[in-house]
């Protein structure tokens, strides 16, 4: 099972990057694999939300039901999609006038071989680069 963990400082509030991590409906105008999203439910405590991922020509979704204790943690669980397993964490720790700490954990494992061999290299991808995306972000909206 494909393990990817991610940690950067950046010179923004975790509060920030709470936010625009939790801001899953404008995920398509920075994320370039993601064709769409569909926001189910939103809570303080709880989001779900379902991503359309378009890369390449390559199409799939899946949902997801992260559990939040802002602005430190969102705990993101599988409901559905082409996954047998998807769950991670991401952390925001605060770092004074420094910024935050920003950290992405996830362990994930397709449904499938075949699926495997079609949708690993993709979601490998989207995996490894998200941190640098949502960083990229925060970067163009000073």
């Amino acid at each position: 099972m494909p393990t990817v963990t991610k940690s950067v400082h950046v010179p923004h509030a975790a509060e920030r990057m709470f936010r625009l991590v939790d801001g899953v409906e404008r995920y398509p105008e920075f994320l370039p694999w993601c064709a769409g999203t569909k926001l189910i439910e939103r809570t303080d405590e709880i989001t779900r939300a379902r991503l359309d991922i378009d890369y390449h020509g390559l199409k799939t979704s899946f949902t997801t039901r992260n559990r939040k204790e802002p602005p430190v943690r969102i705990d993101i669980e599988l409901e559905e999609g082409p996954f047998d397993r998807l769950e991670g964490r991401w952390t925001f720790t605060p770092l004074g006038q420094e910024g935050s700490r920003v950290e992405l954990s996830l362990d994930y494992q397709l449904a499938s071989r075949s699926m495997s061999a079609v949708l690993a290299p993709v979601f490998g991808h989207i995996m490894e680069t998200l941190v640098d995306s949502f960083v990229a972000r925060a970067e163009a909206l000073r």
